[in-house]
């Protein structure tokens, strides 16, 4: 079931500590001979989102951990409106984190897991229960107030994590995957409670994430990771209509990258064939002289299921291929189908399509993205 989540009727704005940005000199965190995380920069202004977006093992949990102190930097360093922070440990450094699996006190308290880093800090108590009421308010969490996490719903529970990391008016929130342990439903009704407490209250956020979707709808800016390499960093419409690079591309939403060999090149155009398949797309990078494609080439074509449009006979730059799973999704259909070389290809569309039928796809070249492939790029 999905949760409902009151507003506060007037919510009490936290202080938190203000910072202009924070810089990331060529940081590194290296085990040994193996690079987790090479060498990046990467400057946050003081109130934006940053998602660091990759799959397991891209370096996004390391950078994180990198940036909180967790784990040395091997190289490069870290700087908080000019001084020097990377040398400080992590309680020095007065960033909150919260962690996809909550790490709540289960023996305490919402109210005393919220108040227990301000406990630490021997704050005045009245200091600490105004601080706290001003969280439970701000994560809608009042009147559970006295209830113990065991008896929270699980997106409850990840808002005290949240309550408990920004009662100590954090310059910096970290999230690592904070919303990974939630069903689909809930994840959707807590990243907008994510946002709306980032903008209401005027937040610095680093959040981890492997779901483009989240990182799409929360985001200022993303940075995508690639084995541990920076791939791309910009707006998540910048990232969504421009990937440098088919692996960005497919974290975009491209879920059909096609490996093909561009039979001709024309200006900003390819034409791209590869055993049945024949497309016409545009040049990725083209706009800046930089494609790296020449006629002969490997490319790689990335295509949105939704670009894939059914076609009639006779059509031009068309190929064939046979549905083989069809998921019905109310307005549309999401088809699974393979060519006949056995190549799978993701389509979707609102014509009614069944296991087996012969379907003849075609795609505006405006909508197929070429990419040099790795190493062929001159």
């Amino acid at each position: 079931m999905t949760e409902t989540i009151q507003s506060p009727a007037n919510p009490t704005p936290i202080a938190g500590k203000k910072f202009s940005e924070l810089r990331l000199h060529g940081i590194s965190r290296a085990y040994g001979t193996h690079t987790a995380l090479h060498p990046f920069d990467l400057t946050i202004s003081g109130g934006e989102f940053i998602a660091l977006l990759g799959p397991s093992g891209c370096g996004k949990t390391t950078a994180l951990n990198s940036i909180a102190g967790l784990l040395p930097l091997t190289a490069g360093s870290i700087e908080l409106d000019g001084k020097r922070i990377d040398t400080l440990p992590p309680e020095k450094r007065g960033f909150g984190m919260v962690f996809q699996n909550y790490a709540l006190f289960p023996h305490l308290s919402v109210r005393r897991n919220v108040a227990f880093g301000l406990r630490m800090r021997k704050l005045p108590k009245a200091e600490v229960e105004q601080r706290v009421n001003t969280v439970l308010e701000l994560v809608r969490l009042t009147e559970h107030a006295h209830k113990l996490p065991g008896q929270l719903s699980g997106g409850q529970q990840q808002r005290v994590a949240i309550a408990r990391a920004i009662v100590l008016e954090p310059p910096l929130v970290l999230m690592d995957e904070p919303l990974s342990n939630l069903d689909a439903a809930l994840r959707l009704d807590m990243r907008a409670e994510i946002r709306r407490i980032h903008q209401e209250y005027g937040l610095t956020t680093l959040y981890v994430t492997h779901d483009q979707e989240e990182a799409l709808s929360l985001a200022d800016r993303l940075v995508v990771l690639n084995l541990g390499r920076v791939a791309q960093i910009g707006t998540p419409a910048e990232l969504y209509e421009h990937p440098c690079s088919a692996y960005v591309a497919a974290f975009m939403g491209y879920r059909n990258i096609l490996s093909l060999t561009a039979e001709a090149v024309d200006g900003a155009t390819a034409t791209v064939v590869g055993d049945e398949v024949r497309l016409v797309g545009t040049l990725a990078g083209a706009e800046d002289g930089a494609s790296g494609v020449a006629a002969g080439s490997r490319v790689q074509v990335a295509v949105r299921p939704e670009d894939f449009k059914l076609a009639g006979d006779g059509a031009t730059a068309a190929f064939e291929a046979v549905a083989e799973v069809v998921e019905y999704h109310g307005r549309e259909f999401q088809v699974d189908a393979l060519t006949r070389s056995g190549n799978r290809v993701h389509v979707r569309t609102p014509e009614r399509v069944a296991p087996g039928d012969q379907l003849t796809l075609t795609v505006d070249p405006k909508r197929a993205l070429v990419f040099a492939e790795a190493g062929e790029a001159t």
